[in-house]
């Protein structure tokens, strides 16, 4: 029994980290690969699996529906989404897309893209979409809730201080960095909400990779937080993909109801999914399934891992 548990944590940490991607041509958003993963019996939870490949809780469940996000089931096959198509829009800086709940930063002249999971704002405190730019960086920062966000805890029957300061308990984590005059992208003081709608509108990022973000990015770096749920494209060798990520819940009528969000169909999607050389009935199921996952729905041959 050592010797499996010692076998199931050698496989586990020999695994790489996924944040770093090489940058594909100008013609190309197709990036990394997806991974399957055995869950060892050692009580980790899905959070920590999702952590250790750079992922977000709610894109692991996205991707292996039904799982226990506590207890994954030791000796269930886990898929880790790290498949994914960059968002449509420029390369340049940083990139946040709320849908899909992740961050992407393009380093000058540098042929590679970064990317991490994130915590967005709550329903009620979304994360606006906008082009800014990265005006400060705080070490070290103090919380001053808002008016509003601390009318919205006053109305759940919990009083806010008028700043939290910088320690172990301020939810901004150890290090800031403000775009515009409201928002920041920062750490946290608690890992489990990476990856879903917790924060009060801002960024939250894991504490090593703010880190890496407050020591790399510099000052005046462009920054657009787009929301787009639904990416797809057509790679250079002609085959086609979708993916296709929840949409995220605008009203409270949205968030209590069991059905689910309805997309975003634009007729330029319209017109891909039913375009020459595609499979139709392949591209219907991956727009109701909703994996958070690159899926191939050209009629020619299925590349490698687009079944998940």
């Amino acid at each position: 029994m050592k010797t499996l548990l010692l076998s199931s944590l050698f496989f586990f940490f020999s695994l790489a980290r996924a944040a770093d991607y090489p940058l594909p041509a100008a013609d190309s958003r197709l990036i990394g690969e997806n991974q399957l993963y055995t869950v060892p019996d050692d009580g980790r939870s899905l959070e920590s699996i999702a952590a250790h490949f750079q992922t977000g809780l709610l894109g692991m469940l996205e991707a292996n529906p039904g799982t226990d996000p506590w207890l994954p089931k030791a000796g269930s096959k886990l898929v880790i989404p790290t498949q994914m198509l960059l968002p449509d829009t420029k390369r340049e800086g940083i990139v946040v897309n709320v849908a899909e709940l992740r961050l992407y930063y393009y380093p000058k002249d540098e042929n590679k893209v970064v990317v991490y999971p994130i915590g967005i704002g709550q329903l009620g405190a979304n994360t606006p979409a906008m082009v800014t730019r990265i005006s400060q960086k705080i070490p070290n920062p103090s919380w001053t809730p808002t008016p509003n966000i601390r009318k919205r805890y006053a109305a759940e029957g919990k009083t806010l201080p008028t700043t939290i300061p910088a320690g172990p308990d301020n939810p901004m984590g150890l290090y800031a960095i403000y775009i515009g005059r409201l928002y920041a992208i920062h750490g946290t003081n608690a890992n489990f909400g990476i990856g879903l709608r917790v924060s009060q509108g801002c960024i939250r990022l894991r504490n090593d990779d703010i880190k890496y973000m407050f020591d790399t990015v510099p000052v005046g770096t462009r920054v657009q937080i787009i929301d787009q749920p639904v990416k797809y494209t057509v790679e250079p060798d002609g085959s086609r993909w979708v993916e296709v990520h929840e949409p995220l819940s605008r009203n409270r009528a949205e968030y209590e109801s069991d059905r689910k969000v309805p997309l975003p169909v634009t007729p330029a999607l319209q017109a891909f999914v039913k375009g020459e050389d595609v499979d139709v009935n392949r591209a219907e199921q991956a727009l109701e399934r909703r994996s958070g996952m690159p899926v191939a729905i050209g009629h020619s041959a299925m590349p490698a891992g687009s079944g998940f």
